[in-house]
């Protein structure tokens, strides 16, 4: 079935589009176009932010106080719960994850952020007073104003929520761009926005190449630019808002490192380490896919991620039991199959994979599917360990002592996340906060919407989830009052 948009989502109503371009949305599986949508002009993005800052003006928003906003990303999160199936099969289709894989990385997490914001909401400090040698100040938090919020094809769900919820909790209105290959689930996920009862003019739907997403963060009406995709474009966007002295968030690129200590057990984490590497077909920004083995652990470490990865079917993403889908599109394809032929011109070793994948039904023989694929013998100062892949190939790398661990995992350009694997958590511990990333766990990782998300380095600026994450769409107010006044009594 083709999904069907001929209007834009324009200050949180369907609203007829100023041109009849159109955007077509192509299954990575099948090739086959599984969805048509309006395609935004400049004109309409012009409008667009208009309407965002009218109705940020207006106060229709951002004077509703907390508790309701975040009973209303609270009702959209119910509304995704129950509605999980439809977003999962359209997720399926327009980026080739298997539904039961888009239910686990992208509905879960984005459940669990927008709870999060929902009931972040009575403990925020909004205001407070502090009294210093001037008396009292009233210091209070205040919505940034007209947020353009920019997003990658990879998560599309979680990412697209990840900053929804912050956002429009803070009081902000909103113009979110996401990536041209994935709009059918922001389009949908904004309709319950809508649904909720969220009100006109605080969101709307850029649906277009990313000539209308420069636009977009390049406006002077635009208050705070939060972008989630590549290095290279996050560093593009930055000289845009440096032009206006725009506030920008960045969540950028990872190379990120799984250290795997002398005394961890291998066998019951490898199946943990081989998802952190490759979920979502590798394409994460948070993918560990640099594994640090002791020397003297090597072969054993190598054995049992070859054992899980072999495990993990590669196929129609519609069929039952597939672990892997296709990449998002040829482009992608070609990009990591063009990383896994540098790997062996620089001297590393396939141990599993690096060819086609075999054995795929005749209607998605044609997708864009690639091997999972395991390095061995791999110097960190190769391509394959430096660069991010971002796809299914991982890269096996010995070390000699924990020093030397922490050294590989730091000599890279990025830092957005990690792992350290041990029988003594205390220890791993340790060794995690000596690599310098923003996130790291103890024997597994996962996205926790209460705690902080960034990157050291070139993987960004700024930080997602938590209470860091609201206060990234906030103004500070100092507001000094008068020697001996006192706050009204609560």
């Amino acid at each position: 079935m083709v999904v069907i948009h001929d209007k834009l989502f324009s200050g949180t109503r369907w609203t007829d589009p100023i041109t009849t371009g159109v955007l077509e949305v192509t299954s990575p599986a099948t090739n086959a176009v599984v969805g048509r949508v309006a395609e935004t002009t400049t004109e309409d993005v012009d409008e667009m932010v208009n309407q965002a800052r009218d109705s940020f003006e207006s106060g229709v928003w951002r004077n509703t106080p907390p508790a309701e906003r975040g009973a209303l990303i609270g009702r959209v999160a119910d509304m995704l719960e129950e509605r999980q199936g439809e977003v999962c099969q359209i997720l399926s289709d327009e980026m080739g994850t298997p539904p039961g894989t888009a239910a686990m990385i992208q509905v879960t997490p984005t459940l669990g952020v927008l709870r999060y914001y929902a009931t972040l909401a009575a403990d925020f400090p909004w205001s407070e007073v502090r009294h210093g040698d001037y008396g009292a100040s009233v210091v209070s938090r205040q919505p940034v104003g007209v947020v353009a919020a920019v997003t990658a094809w990879n998560v599309p769900l979680y990412l697209n929520s990840a900053k929804l919820g912050p956002a429009l909790l803070s009081g902000s209105s909103v113009v979110l761009k996401p990536s041209s290959a994935t709009p059918l689930s922001a389009l949908w996920l904004a309709d319950l926005f809508r649904e909720a009862g969220l009100p006109e003019g605080v969101l709307s739907v850029v649906t277009g190449p990313s000539s209308v997403g420069d636009h977009l963060v390049s406006h002077p009406e635009v208050d705070k630019i939060s972008f989630t995709g590549s290095t290279g474009v996050g560093k593009h966007i930055a000289g845009i808002a440096a032009q206006n002295l725009t506030r920008c968030s960045l969540e950028l690129g990872g190379k990120s490192a799984a250290i795997i200590l002398e005394d961890a057990d291998i066998a019951a984490n490898a199946g943990t380490m081989v998802f952190s590497a490759l979920m979502n077909s590798g394409q994460a920004c948070v993918s560990q896919n640099r594994i640090l083995a002791p020397r003297s652990r090597y072969d054993e470490v190598v054995e049992a991620l070859v054992e899980n990865v072999k495990a993990m079917p590669v196929g129609d993403p519609a069929a039952e039991g597939t672990a892997f889908g296709p990449l998002a599109n040829h482009k992608q394809k070609d990009s990591v199959e063009g990383y896994i032929r540098k790997g062996v011109e620089e001297g590393a070793t396939i141990a599993y994979g690096g060819g086609k994948v075999e054995g795929l039904a005749d209607d998605v023989a044609g997708g864009a599917f690639v091997q999972p694929t395991v390095f061995t013998d791999v110097d960190n100062s190769m391509t394959i360990a430096q660069e991010e892949i971002f796809g299914p190939v991982i890269q096996v790398i010995a070390y000699d002592s924990v020093d030397e661990a922490v050294q590989i995992a730091n000599d890279s350009e990025f830092g957005l996340a990690g792992a350290v694997y041990s029988a003594d958590p205390d220890a791993a511990l340790a060794v995690a906060q000596r690599v310098r990333t923003g996130t790291m766990g103890v024997n597994w990782y996962a996205f926790d919407p209460s705690a902080p998300f960034g990157g050291f380095k070139n993987s960004g600026l700024g930080r997602e989830n938590g209470p860091e994450g609201l206060d990234a769409y906030c103004e500070l107010q100092s507001v000094l009052m008068p020697f001996g006044w006192e706050p009204p009594a609560q």
